[in-house]
């Protein structure tokens, strides 16, 4: 929440000071501390509940607490005033009710606000009215040319004397009004007429110019003060701070103020080209000129007369409070409390706006307790907080998260008989809708329209965002519609909620907003449009944005730099390069000039396309238009051309960019260590890793690993070695580095390092995603350490709930081919998966466990298909057979070829070499021979893994005699597949074979 600066007309600050120092003497004073102890000290760490003790028990804790400033001062932060010698006021200066006048002056002021003939009215009252009362009516206009009229018809009456007063009232109302050639005109003839300026007249001056925006021309106004020998007095020195302040001359707003407290007004020191607005060159050079050379002059015009060795000390309120302000705001908290601790030696009185500012200087250094302790000082002195007090304090607990305080003090304000404004409803609002607490917001809501208040515009879109972020859409729409009805809703106001929706995804409601009728006009502004289009890029609707695009004119809207930088750069984004190609030419033709962003979007899609010489002509363009080419230009050219192997070009950009004087990054190195490998040159890779060693923090990880790939390419394994260990040693390895260095090892033939950096990566916990998963798992496949792919697979699939993606299953396929079972049990698994048939996967995984030996993993796996009861195909049933088979569950694994044929699923060639080493294991020779029978008399294809598996099967059940009869019959039986295979190519002409058959053939030879 930023704090109102210190404010008022110079007449009330006058005011002020006439009536502080009149009043000194005759108030009642009361001492700030307590009759018992003469020090007072704020800051005290209480153990209570503060939100409490600033609630319920607004006492002043008398300990002493040291705050810790931002640059490391120690502050004694404490309010020091001893009974015997400092003595404050109560309360504040009372400023009064509006005046009211006697006499005839509110008959002439009510004729005057309704009247036109402004000089017929005064015509009636000729001769009746003293200097006291005209200056009365012109301060009483509120339009700068009645005043103007008045003063004229003032001027005329032959018994008028021009005084300083009038022309300060005039001067400021043309002020105010920005009427820079009426005032030089009145300016001058204030000069003609020998009235000489004032303080008042001075610093009336630089306070209206200072709120126009010209801070060099207000502080001008003070070099013609000392050329005219008039010192500023200390509401023109406040004036003055308070400019320098809020045009964020922090330093020179200080030095300003010290000077004056020792007599001097130095302004050559400050640099004031670089302040302000600057606006007409008529305005500066009557400044400059034409000012310097007319105005009335006092009797010494040297300089300033006995003030330079004396001694000046601030005695008004508001003076303090607005170098509190400044110290706050330019964040210098010591120097704050020093000002706050003078304030009160001086005796100064405290108003409301001392305390709120002090209250949020604190609260937003993280002073809290301090700030809580202020309020209860404030209140203890008889300075009544006022509803500002209570919204920084809204404020400062929102930024501490503590919501409860929050709503305790928004319930206080009425407590103490006060009530919410605006600014603390919209703050409440924000608050609790930010964080989604919807019953509290409407609890709030409720209470403003009891008492008539209603939502201000600019919570509408926050409060959209919570009921959106809750799902309560319907709520949402509804106070949108009731807002829509009373036709409050601005062109912003519409843009940020169309953001709202986009940024949730509710792109129907985000349209259905943008095309509502807008009080039956339906005009919208550009900025409604920029937003539509881009909720559209958002939602990767391109057709619907480039259709707005081109409607938004007939619709008497016109797109500004910002419609087409969008609608480019999400064309670009969105790989659509040629369209946004077309508006780029559009817009250029139109005499708009894109954004550097722009440019870069279209310039880094064409080279992703490697589309280079678009890429480059776009460049030249930019070049052309004077859009300097920053290093995300020139990063994705040099990246582009590197990943394309074409090194001359990622060099010449690269030398390009430094000879604009752009250092290359992080990033714009790793690319042209990339460039470097793709040609071998390990010293220019080397050069380029030298470079990112001098940044703070060295080569970054993507560096590091481009260097550690390169090595790995080249097979330079001590150079490897050394940035692997280095970045363990650093806690920068990620998988990227481990997987390049299993893969060094595992070129060179190193399996037992290649194993033990995957042990080192699974330590390290960057095991976690499917890539690290399948390079670790096949680095153990290579190593033939089986059991530990198994119980890798396991818990990534089990146990992170990992889906495993094509490389996972190559690596797979590799794993059984490697445990032994059948090659056409291999290729079954392969083509079903391949196919992308149902529970192709599952039977993968299961055939896994089992060959590695994980059975209870397998049987784990195996219930998915117990469970389900629809039919499988015959390699889902041969992986589940497998696995009841391998962990000796003989009657399952009977069951579930029972169920395969109830499913009248025909058994293969894997199904029978299942059955018997099912009958094998159980002893059932029976079973063996029947199938050993079909086998031996051609009922059952001639197989190497079913006479194997039959083998096997007779040696289980200790029949080695079956066994060896077995393999006479293998043999016969290859002899005989190979007559017939050689008298069948004899047969065959080369044409008969299908050109797919031929295909297949040369593929397997290959494979061979």
């Amino acid at each position: 929440m930023m704090l109102r600066s210190c404010g008022g007309s110079l007449t009330e600050l006058r005011f002020s000071a006439q009536a502080s120092i009149s009043s000194s003497s005759s108030r009642k004073l009361h001492t700030l501390c307590s009759p018992s102890n003469s020090r007072l000290f704020l800051g005290f760490n209480s153990h209570k509940n503060p939100i409490n003790d600033f609630l319920e028990n607004p006492k002043v804790p008398h300990a002493q607490k040291k705050i810790h400033g931002k640059d490391g001062v120690l502050l004694e932060f404490k309010l020091q005033c001893r009974s015997k010698n400092v003595a404050l006021p109560n309360k504040s200066v009372n400023k009064g009710k509006k005046k009211k006048y006697g006499g005839v002056l509110p008959q002439i002021l009510r004729a005057l606000e309704g009247g036109i003939d402004v000089e017929g009215i005064l015509e009636s009252y000729c001769g009746k009215l003293n200097p006291r009362e005209q200056t009365v009516i012109l301060k009483e206009q509120s339009r700068w040319d009645k005043v103007v009229r008045v003063f004229e018809w003032f001027k005329s009456q032959k018994d008028y004397i021009p005084n300083v007063i009038h022309y300060n009232v005039v001067l400021r109302a043309l002020g105010r009004a920005q009427k820079w050639d009426e005032l030089r005109l009145c300016w001058i003839e204030m000069a003609k007429k020998g009235v000489v300026a004032t303080n008042n007249t001075y610093g009336m001056l630089v306070d209206v110019y200072g709120k126009a925006g010209l801070v060099k021309e207000a502080l001008l106004w003070i070099k013609h003060m000392k050329l005219r020998g008039v010192f500023p007095d200390e509401v023109t020195m406040s004036t003055v701070i308070k400019v320098l302040k809020d045009a964020q001359e922090y330093d020179s707003a200080d030095r300003f103020y010290k000077d004056w407290c020792v007599g001097k007004v130095e302004l050559d020191d400050l640099d004031l080209d670089s302040m302000g607005d600057q606006q007409a060159i008529s305005l500066k050079q009557f400044l400059l000129t034409e000012l310097f050379r007319t105005g009335g002059r006092s009797q010494s015009s040297s300089g300033f007369v006995g003030v330079e060795s004396s001694v000046n000390k601030p005695r008004l309120t508001t003076t303090y409070n607005t170098l509190i302000d400044l110290y706050g705001k330019a964040g210098r908290l010591k120097d704050a409390a020093n000002v706050f601790s003078d304030m009160l030696k001086a005796g100064v009185a405290l108003d409301a706006f001392t305390f709120n500012t002090m209250i949020f200087i604190c609260g937003s250094q993280g002073h809290l307790s301090e700030a809580e302790a202020l309020l209860n000082t404030m209140e203890e002195r008889g300075v009544s907080p006022d509803t500002k007090t209570y919204n920084i304090f809204l404020s400062l607990y929102a930024d501490m998260g503590n919501i409860d305080a929050v709503l305790q003090c928004f319930r206080k304000i009425r407590k103490v008989g006060l009530f919410p404004d605006d600014v603390t409803h919209r703050a409440i609002i924000k608050i609790l809708s930010e964080r989604n607490m919807v019953d509290e917001v409407e609890a709030v809501i409720q209470e403003m329209e009891k008492f008539d208040k209603c939502i201000g515009g600019s919570s509408l879109p926050v409060l959209t965002k919570m009921y959106v972020t809750a799902g309560l859409h319907e709520r949402a729409k509804s106070l949108i519609e009731k807002f829509q009805s009373t036709g409050a809703f601005s062109s912003k106001t519409y843009a940020a909620i169309i953001d709202v929706y986009a940024e949730n995804g509710l792109w129907d409601e985000a349209e259905a907003l943008f095309c509502a009728n807008r009080d039956g006009s339906g005009q919208k502004d550009v900025l409604e449009y920029n937003v539509m289009i881009k909720a559209y890029g958002k939602a990767q609707m391109y057709d619907k944005a480039v259709s707005l695009f081109r409607g938004m004119r007939n619709q008497g809207t016109w797109p500004d730099e910002c419609t087409y930088n969008s609608l480019i750069q999400m064309l670009a984004g969105g790989d659509l390069v040629d369209k946004a190609r077309e508006f780029l030419t559009e817009m250029l033709d139109g005499g708009l000039k894109p954004s550097c962003s722009t440019f870069s979007a279209v310039i880094a899609s064409f080279a992703e396309n490697k589309s280079f010489s678009d890429a480059v002509d776009v460049l030249q363009e930019m070049i052309l238009l004077d859009v300097k080419p920053n290093e995300i230009v020139y990063g994705s050219l040099i990246d582009a051309f590197a990943e394309d192997g074409k090194f001359e070009e990622a060099n010449q950009y690269f030398q390009a960019m430094e000879d604009s004087g752009i250092a290359a990054n992080q990033v714009i190195l790793t690319s042209m260590i990339k460039a470097y490998g793709k040609i071998g040159s390990v010293e220019g890779a080397n050069r380029m890793y030298e470079k990112m060693k001098m940044f703070e923090g060295g080569p970054d990880i993507v560096a590091s690993n481009s260097m550690l790939n390169l090595y790995a390419e080249v097979g330079m394994l001590s150079e490897a070695e050394v940035i692997y260990d280095h970045l363990r040693e650093r806690n920068l390895a990620d998988g990227v580095t481990f997987a390049t260095m299993m893969l060094v090892y595992k070129n060179m033939g190193m399996l037992d390092s290649a194993i033990e950096v995957a042990e080192q990566m699974k330590e390290s916990g960057l095991v976690r995603d499917c890539v690290t998963y399948n390079k670790v798992i096949a680095c153990y496949a290579t190593n033939g350490q089986l059991v530990e792919c198994g119980k890798l697979l396991h818990e990534m699939v089990v146990i992170q709930k990992l889906m495993p993606d094509r490389g996972t299953f190559k690596v797979l396929f590799t794993i059984l081919k490697k445990g032994g079972i059948p090659a056409e049990a291999v290729q079954e698994l392969q083509s079903s998966y391949n196919e992308g048939k149902p529970f192709a996967k599952q039977a993968v995984i299961t055939s896994v466990f089992s060959v590695v030996g994980l059975h209870a993993y397998a049987l784990e796996s195996c219930g998915f298909f117990s469970k389900e009861e629809v039919g499988f195909n015959a390699f889902a049933y041969n992986a589940a057979i497998r696995a009841y088979v391998a962990y000796g569950k003989i009657d399952e694994a009977l069951k579930m070829f029972m169920r395969m044929q109830d499913e009248g699923v025909e058994p293969d060639l894997v199904t029978l070499v299942n059955l018997v080493n099912c009958y094998g294991k159980a002893g059932m020779i029976e079973g063996v021979k029947r199938i050993h029978s079909k086998l031996k008399y051609g009922e059952i294809a001639p197989s190497e893994s079913l006479f194997e598996a039959v083998i096997d099967a007779y040696k289980n059940a200790n029949r080695p005699d079956l066994a060896d009869m077995v393999r006479q019959d293998m043999k016969f039986a290859s002899d005989d597949v190979q007559q017939f295979t050689d008298s069948e190519i004899e047969d065959l002409d080369e044409t008969d074979i299908p050109l797919a058959q031929q295909y297949t053939d040369s593929e397997t030879e290959d494979f061979q």
